[in-house]
């Protein structure tokens, strides 16, 4: 099973950081949102990688390299002008093999099981959305009878799923990709209408979609304890709930 990271993106909301490099190389904890994102492939045995590069692609290259002192193999997909989610997918069909991979955008932090999205893949369906409940941007009130009867800060709204940005799909889908354009926006809508998309729900996991500055504060203390054992040469140096 391959994997691929979009990792082009330009992080605009997180400047400056985002200034000398891309949005899935900053940092969150002092590692790089790749970072863990490999470590969390690898961590469920998932060691073939390919990224899909652009903006400012020379940062992500001289840190991930092969891969190699990550303990996977890894491999580029250049876009020369952004394409957009579904144009870089596309981009990089040359590199996708077998019958299904994983696709994940390159600003999400989680530890769910990517396991349970392959297995919920069907043959009558293109792909798997991984979903997750929403969780509230503010904390809300409990009203009885006009009268405060508490509060509850940022709480998950769990009559709500959202697009976790994780994704199992046949790869037949790149055959109907777009060369420019994002999958949300066009390809995934289209499949939904036509019923090919299936939904995997995923409950008491850890996620985060980095796009503040807001959001690595809260994502540091969220995956605290969830920092990758870091590899070199191939052998992991830290061990961690993370890995297996």
């Amino acid at each position: 099973m391959k994997a691929v990271i979009l990792a082009g993106g330009f992080g605009k909301r997180l400047k400056p950081l985002t200034n000398d490099r891309p949005k899935p190389m900053v940092e969150v904890a002092g590692i790089p949102i790749l970072e863990w994102q490999i470590n969390w492939l690898r961590s469920h045995n998932i060691r073939e990688i390919v990224i899909c590069v652009g903006y400012l692609k020379e940062t992500v290259l001289n840190y991930i390299g092969s891969g190699q002192k990550f303990g996977v193999s890894v491999g580029y997909s250049v876009e020369e002008e952004p394409l957009g989610t579904g144009g870089a997918l596309k981009n990089a069909k040359s590199l996708i093999s077998g019958e299904n991979f994983i696709a994940m955008n390159g600003d999400i932090l989680t530890d769910l099981d990517p396991w349970k999205l392959v297995g919920d893949q069907s043959k009558d369906c293109v792909g798997s959305i991984a979903a997750v409940a929403l969780r509230s941007p503010f904390g809300i009130i409990e009203i009885k009878d006009g009268y405060a009867k508490g509060f509850r800060e940022k709480p998950i709204l769990r009559d709500y799923w959202i697009n976790a940005g994780v994704y199992c799909l046949s790869t037949k889908i790149l055959e109907i990709l777009p060369d420019q354009g994002n999958l949300e926006a066009t390809t995934l809508p289209r499949l939904a209408s036509e019923g090919k998309i299936r939904v995997t729900r995923y409950e008491n996991v850890h996620w985060r979609s980095i796009d503040t500055h807001k959001d690595i504060e809260e994502a540091q203390k969220e995956f605290e304890d969830l920092i990758p054992g870091r590899v070199q040469n191939g052998k992991v140096i830290a061990e961690n709930s993370l890995q297996k």
